[in-house]
């Protein structure tokens, strides 16, 4: 129940934020489209997302938390607060010197992370000036990673997870106002990016304070421990990072593909990152504290249940969400984006990109937990051996497929390389003998498949009988939408409600407990 309980809280808040990140992701493709100024600042906030989600939200918190939460449980929180505070510092001091030169180098950093972008033409010289603006978000939400490991630790999940609804907020609200300070509406996005880091540690701070956990500042030095950390950061952040490499290898494919490609992947990832973030990160966020700590305590039978009922949930999520993006892709782009300077030709373009992230969806959802299972044991390893063969795997089928299928060939390649990373997980982790499927697992499974499959048929044939209201105002269009996924999801709960995968009688229970 404690773990339900922690991934409803993040699953929550996420929601909140994807939401307000939709309505920001709207306003975007309204106001600057899938032009020159779109793919500058798409690129600008790519470098340091790439950075803040491999290195900070992915290598640092895996390897930070289980650590912080051995320290915590065996040594008491006064050595916690020490060890964090040296982690601060250390990471202050590298961050900052790394800025500067990365910032000072940018015109040379373009010109390798998006080869296509020409010097001298408008999407270079916007791109070189945005992400110079953008990159110190990078400092920033390391040390929110830090702090909000710290709170997760402590089983306070809300703060961290409420903190990307300030990032979408603030670009909101620079987009409507700063516009009209700045000389492109990318521009004052560009600011709001790195006001929102701002905005976003002061909370971090907030809450420190307010749940009075200990942090204690350290000049910087390399204890054991510290040591130990960058030790396990390093093979970490190609093992947290497999996603994002590939999607940074899709952008750098596309820079040299027709103008707006990087545009189209960046509008079909922002679909895609929905039941992305709400299985995934609740999983992963709430898992790896709870089973390092069962597994520090050698509690092999809890650990089984985490590890299980986590694959459970990702898959319940990840099946009806895949079948979403590659049945309705059409509707549910045009609904939410084709407006202003975003027209049909974009939704079309779109689109077959977003399918092809959808075939991938329930494996890197799934891999969330795989990841995680390796991370808990302090093996950061093992899952980048695994990382290096499924990014060889993307390159080799990017440049396959992008020759017949253009754009949608290289989302295609990521969407495949997702599978292949789960099937080498899955078949390292059956080695440990603390976690392996249970009977549960392997009987709900193949049920929720063949769901997925009936919700499937019912969207196919509602998205036919609806077309034509995809192509009215925007009233029309959110209710045709509406009403086609609400059906699929009806759809989709009444067959898990029949086939005995999940019971309203279950449900029922559950609350109770959780009210009592």
């Amino acid at each position: 129940m404690k773990l339900l309980n922690s991934m409803a809280t993040i699953a929550g808040f996420t929601l909140l934020s994807r939401v307000a990140g939709m309505i920001r992701d709207m306003l975007t493709a309204a106001f600057l489209g899938a032009g020159p100024i779109a793919d500058a600042f798409f690129v600008a906030l790519k470098l340091p997302n790439l950075f803040r989600r491999v290195a900070a939200e992915g290598a640092f918190s895996v390897s930070f938390v289980p650590l912080y939460t051995k320290t915590l449980t065996n040594e008491g929180e006064e050595a916690a607060g020490k060890f964090s505070g040296e982690v601060f510092s250390v990471m202050a001091l590298i961050l900052s010197i790394f800025s500067v030169v990365v910032m000072l180098a940018m015109p040379w950093v373009i010109h390798l992370i998006a080869p296509g972008f020409e010097e001298g033409t408008e999407r270079y010289s916007w791109a070189v000036t945005l992400t110079q603006i953008t990159f110190p978000y990078l400092m920033l939400m390391s040390f929110v990673a830090l702090l909000g490991g710290m709170l997760n630790a402590h089983s306070k999940f809300a703060p961290f997870a409420a903190a990307p609804i300030i990032f979408n907020l603030t670009l909101i609200a620079f987009m409507l106002i700063g516009g009209h300070l700045f000389p492109t509406v990318g521009h004052a996005m560009a600011i709001g990016v790195s006001v929102s880091g701002l905005f976003q540690l002061a909370m971090m701070v907030f809450f420190i304070r307010r749940h009075k956990i200990v942090f204690h500042f350290q000049r910087p030095k390399l204890s054991e421990k510290t040591k130990r950390l960058f030790m396990l950061m390093g093979p970490g952040a190609l093992a947290a990072g497999v996603y994002q490499f590939n999607l940074f290898v899709d952008m750098i494919l596309a820079s040299v593909l027709p103008e707006g490609s990087i545009s189209f992947l960046y509008y079909a990832d922002r679909l895609n990152q929905l039941p992305l973030s709400l299985a995934g990160i609740a999983v992963g966020t709430a898992l790896l504290p709870m089973l390092s700590k069962a597994l520090a305590s050698k509690e092999k039978e809890e650990s089984n249940d985490l590890y299980n009922r986590s694959l459970e949930f990702c898959f319940f999520v990840a099946m009806p969400a895949a079948v979403a993006l590659l049945i309705v892709p059409i509707p549910m782009l045009a609904t939410l984006f084709e407006y202003g300077k975003f027209t049909a030709k974009e939704t079309v373009m779109t689109s077959y990109v977003l399918m092809g992230y959808g075939i991938g969806l329930p494996a890197y959802i799934a891999s969330k937990v795989f990841m995680t299972a390796f991370w808990a044991h302090e093996d950061t390893k093992t899952p980048v051996k695994i990382t290096i063969m499924t990014a060889l795997f993307n390159v080799g089928a990017c440049l396959c497929l992008i020759g017949p299928l253009g754009i949608a060939g290289v989302s295609m390649a990521t969407g495949l390389a997702g599978w292949i990373q789960v099937y080498l997980l899955n078949k390292k982790l059956k080695e440990r003998e603390a976690l392996e499927f249970d009977e549960r697992l392997k009987t709900v499974f193949p049920k929720m498949a063949v769901c997925a499959c009936i919700m499937a048929i019912i969207l196919s044939a509602l998205n036919y009988g609806l077309q034509d209201y995809f192509h009215g105002d925007f009233v029309t269009k959110t209710i045709a939408l509406v009403a086609l996924l609400g059906s699929g999801a009806i759809t989709y709960a009444l067959a898990i409600q029949v086939s005995g995968v999940l019971k309203i009688s279950d449900i029922k229970n559950y609350l109770r407990r959780r009210k009592a």
